[in-house]
């Protein structure tokens, strides 16, 4: 897919961070873009933002989490323009809370939105998806290459989803579809400041520095470039490719070095 002109791509977790910058970028790439979040004021200032720029886009509120809601998104893209060549499941949840003290609801309602939430968007746009032999992009995280001291939640969800594309991948061989896992480093977006405490209350700051991270604009043109590349695994900058390449040869290693950096950040949960 080396022209998204007229293509039509849908994007969840839209109204802000990666997803928002996503659904620009496209838009300006001459796609039609159809934008689903819960904050359905928020997706209709960027959509009516998008529309003033010249581009096509469309919107529906949509908590992932809910199997009726995600294919409401998906009746929205076909009834709008026709059909669907693009899903990214970019809606997301983190959390940062050690698993000691961690309330089980927490690790549910990630689950909910990371893995539920691709399932239940996947299942809806797949026939579409097939005719068109388009792309499924997962917005995953280094924290599905290996476990990240602090977010059992958020490991777990993003590795549940790396080995849900992964198969239908696989089941999908021969009707050319491509199934793309993409992996981005600590981002600057609003998924930290959201994310889930132990009792599951919002962080509402976080403790890292922004500064020296991966802008939701970067994200965005990369992920674009490996599905015009029919990529399987889109890896992003040092820190995803590093742990990519230690974990095959000194996984325990990893460990330390990844309990070493967590245990540095500004009242971790452990030490």
């Amino acid at each position: 897919m080396k022209n998204f002109n007229g293509k039509t791509v849908i994007v969840t977790g839209a109204s802000s961070g990666i997803g928002e910058a996503l659904a620009r970028e496209f838009a300006s790439l001459g796609a039609n873009v159809v934008l689903g979040a819960r904050s359905i004021q928020k997706l209709q200032l960027i959509a009516g933002e998008i529309r003033e720029q010249g581009g096509k886009a469309a919107y529906c509120g949509c908590d992932v989490a809910k199997e009726e809601e995600c294919k409401e998104l998906i009746e929205t893209a076909v009834k709008e323009f026709g059909g669907v060549d693009v899903l990214i499941c970019n809606a997301g949840l983190s959390m940062r809370a050690i698993f000691d003290e961690v309330e089980l609801d927490v690790l549910h309602r990630l689950m909910d939105v990371n893995f539920w939430g691709t399932v239940n968007c996947c299942k809806y746009a797949l026939p579409y998806l097939q005719q068109a032999q388009g792309s499924i992009v997962g917005i995953s995280s280094v924290a599905g290459l290996h476990g990240l001291p602090g977010r059992t939640g958020y490991s777990a969800s993003k590795y549940a989803m790396t080995g849900f594309l992964e198969t239908l991948r696989i089941e999908n061989l021969k009707k050319n579809l491509h199934v793309m896992v993409a992996c981005p480093g600590f981002t600057a977006s609003n998924v930290r400041f959201s994310a889930l405490t132990a009792d599951g209350s919002q962080q509402g700051e976080t403790p890292r520095n922004e500064d020296k991270m991966m802008t939701a604009e970067e994200v965005d043109k990369i992920v674009v470039r490996g599905i015009r590349r029919r990529k399987r695994l889109c890896l992003m900058e040092i820190e995803g490719r590093a742990t990519h390449f230690v974990k095959k040869f000194a996984p325990a290693f990893l460990d330390k070095m990844f309990y070493y950096v967590m245990s540095k950040e500004p009242n971790s949960p452990f030490k």
